[in-house]
């Protein structure tokens, strides 16, 4: 089935009656793909489930309390490659459906938006004030390029949905998805909507409990959105408006670009979100994050999901390898040099990036990082390398020492020269024995 359109409910029987028909016509409109209608149904009192059924919608019952619950639920029982969502009180009108599936390949979540340009919301001015406050509280405070957050209107390519864990309770359910999705690495884009108010009835959202609400959700979504697992987190601090991280991915960035510029083709091992990888001409970006390298789709550069330790690449590819910050996070082993040095060419150049634990400003500033930043990188190195014991594992690779920069003293930019033959393996064990020692 190709959609599947769910409509949250609670003692909407009057508003369905005139909905679903309406929706039917819509839904025809956009054949040949074929269709549902899921009411999912919270404990109504009136003739909900008789109106529904009577016009040929599936009802359920959903198996949380409140919106949040009744999204759930609607998601574990779509049936559809892509579900839309919208409200039973005729807010949201039914002939706009047919705008959102047609942008349905722009993006993974398409947002039926009151607040992009073009978008128009007609409500009490008190409700637009909170609204608009709440949005931008959101997209600000979280990192999101999209302004109505809070919208329920949305079409979602279901896949993203299904193994999606959820907490929402209420509306904040919808600010939990965006945040999610982005974190994961999914393509989120709003289109223009004009927004009336319900017709009939009264809005079941109660407004002291909807802000507390939103503020949990608030917190618990700044935690995710701040972890290193997020699709984005090096892009995003490359623009951070925290001015240290900022500096710091910039200066990485000139330092990295300069050395990679006058090579061909280069590949960037562990490449995550990086803009490195957006700004060189010829290059190819690896990463064994899967939603790293989803969210990079949308730059149309060519990505590849792969392990360090097992690169998918013939001998001999590259003319310039990229491998930073990456070492510091995989256990001392020969194998991931062996591959970086197998998939270069002789004579090309290897940049490797990673912290100095040879000095004492990087333990110093990880100490801070902890504090500042849970969720930082500050737990997850396994490997600590010095300037002295990397320069020695890539000497006895039989490589030559071309440069050697630093960020603040702290994190080791170190670019070498292949030899013309292959590194030999027993060499980088030993080096690698006597760089592991304490």
């Amino acid at each position: 089935m190709n959609l599947t359109v769910l409509i949250p409910s609670y003692n909407e029987a009057e508003n369905l009656e005139e909905l679903i028909p309406k929706l039917s016509l819509s839904l025809e409109k956009i054949t040949p793909a074929s269709w549902e209608i899921l009411v999912v149904e919270g404990g109504s009192i009136d003739q909900t489930v008789a109106i529904a059924q009577k016009h040929g919608a599936r009802v359920v019952f959903q198996r949380k309390p409140g919106y949040g619950g009744a999204i759930q639920t609607g998601i574990e029982e779509a049936k559809g490659d892509y579900l839309l969502t919208m409200d039973a009180d005729l807010s949201h009108e039914p002939n706009f459906i047919y705008k959102l599936w047609e942008s349905r390949h722009r993006a993974d979540i398409i947002i039926a938006s009151r607040y992009c340009r073009g978008g128009v919301a007609y409500m009490p001015w008190t409700r637009k004030v909170l609204s608009k406050i709440l949005n931008a509280f959101f997209a600000r405070g979280l990192s999101l390029r999209a302004r109505d957050l809070s919208s329920g209107f949305r079409l979602y390519h279901t896949p993203l949905l299904k193994g999606m864990e959820l907490r929402g309770r209420n509306f904040e359910i919808l600010e939990e998805i965006l945040v999610k999705a982005h974190i994961e690495g999914w393509n989120i884009h709003e289109i223009p909507f004009t927004y009336f108010p319900r017709v009939k009835g009264s809005s079941n959202a109660r407004i002291f409990k909807f802000g507390i609400d939103y503020l949990r959700t608030f917190f618990l979504m700044w935690k995710i959105r701040n972890s290193t697992e997020a699709a984005d987190y090096d892009e995003r601090a490359f623009y951070s408006v925290i001015f240290p991280q900022r500096y710091w991915q910039r200066r990485r960035h000139r330092i990295i670009t300069a050395l990679a510029r006058a090579s061909n083709l280069t590949i960037d091992v562990g490449c995550g979100s990086s803009v490195i990888l957006q700004s060189l001409n010829h290059a190819i970006g690896v990463d064994i994050s899967f939603s790293k390298m989803r969210y990079m789709r949308r730059y149309r550069l060519p990505v590849v999901n792969g392990s360090i330790f097992r690169l998918p690449f013939p001998d001999a590819t590259a003319d310039c390898v990229i491998c930073s910050e990456v070492i510091e996070h995989i256990p001392m082993e020969a194998a991931a040099f062996q591959e970086l040095d197998r998939i270069l060419k002789p004579g090309g150049i290897l940049i490797l990036g990673t912290p100095d634990y040879g000095t004492w400003i990087w333990p110093t500033i990880e100490w801070l990082y902890r504090i500042l930043i849970p969720g930082g990188y500050a737990d997850e190195h396994v490997s600590h390398y010095s300037s002295e014991s990397l320069q020695l594992i890539l000497s006895a690779m039989g490589y030559k020492i071309l440069d050697r920069q630093y960020i603040l003293r702290g994190e080791l930019i170190l670019a070498a020269e292949r030899g013309l033959s292959p590194a030999e393996p027993a060499a980088i064990k030993q080096a690698l024995a006597f760089a592991s020692r304490p």
